[in-house]
């Protein structure tokens, strides 16, 4: 098992800028991020430093890649699905879909939470059925009826997580196709599939039921949402990391209340720029090179 110094997760702003401190200071450091975030839909950028002229976000992204790989950063391109700590080897496991990496140190730098899922009754039964991660309620679900929204890797994980506690799991796909490949894929097929749209989720004091769009309904007693990719805030909630007002909580170097897990960028909260989210990676490279030195002592 090869274990790295630091993994990071997002290569916006604020990963690519922890990336250039950790890398020069000869830490060993491996980017994950799928393509597609906001920055990359910017068609003009006029209020960052440096810039004679306008550039698009997607050129600026790419300048910023470019830059890392020149100094030796690793990139990869895949969505990563899971973080959990292995106590025994005093690291990191941050999962792909197609792969696992081993790290000493993490940052999270996925920028804004995604939305969730708009289906009437959702907000209603949050807490009381509808949940949004496996690791803290699954326990509470042992032997009962369990339900996934998704369609995606990220969804396909969930319910394996689930496996632990119930073996009757359905992924909802809420009218999608399964967008999963490779072994993932193979592993889709232990779960029941139901591809129908939901209309809405009702019940007493708690969830009891799925409504489908078919007019059908299905009997439920949890629900986990993991639709889309995994946000910033999933991945805080099952390390046991604080959130407040859906934001990763920090210090003033970046570092969160779990040891060895920092987070920079949107994801923090605060003013979305740019330029905040550079100097919040700047800070959070700092700090982890404190941290991955002082293990490796």
């Amino acid at each position: 098992m090869r274990i790295i110094d630091v993994i990071i997760i997002g290569k916006g702003p604020a990963g690519i800028s922890a990336a250039l401190y950790t890398q020069r200071a000869n830490l060993a450091t491996l980017i994950i991020s799928r393509d597609g975030s906001s920055l990359d839909k910017a068609a003009k950028i006029e209020n960052y430093y440096g810039l004679e002229e306008p550039i698009s976000g997607k050129e600026l992204l790419e300048i910023g890649e470019k830059q890392a790989r020149r100094l030796g950063v690793e990139i990869l391109k895949e969505e990563v699905i899971g973080i959990t700590y292995l106590y025994d080897e005093k690291c990191f496991k941050v999962s792909t879909e197609k792969s696992e990496h081993y790290s000493r140190a993490v940052l999270i730098a996925t920028g804004q939470p995604q939305k969730r899922i708009a289906i009437d009754g959702l907000e209603d039964f949050e807490g009381k059925g509808v949940s949004y991660c496996t690791t803290c309620d699954g326990f509470f679900y042992r032997d009962m009826s369990v339900g996934v929204i998704g369609n995606g890797a990220y969804a396909v994980h969930e319910a394996m997580e689930l496996e632990a506690f119930t073996k009757d799991i359905t992924l909802f796909t809420h009218g999608a196709d399964l967008d999963i490949t490779g072994e993932l894929a193979d592993k889709a097929g232990r779960f029941k599939i139901n591809t129908r749209p939901i209309l809405k989720l009702s019940g007493d004091e708690f969830l009891q039921e799925i409504h489908f769009k078919d007019g059908t309904s299905q009997k439920i007693d949890g629900l986990f949402v993991a639709y889309g990719t995994a946000s910033s805030v999933d991945f805080a909630q099952k390390l046991g990391i604080i959130t407040e007002n859906n934001a990763i909580v920090v210090d003033n170097g970046q570092s969160t209340n779990i040891e060895g897990v920092f987070a920079a960028g949107d994801c923090t909260g605060g003013f979305k720029q740019i330029s905040v989210a550079v100097g919040q990676g700047a800070v959070a490279g700092k700090s982890i090179i404190e941290f991955v030195r002082h293990m490796k002592k």
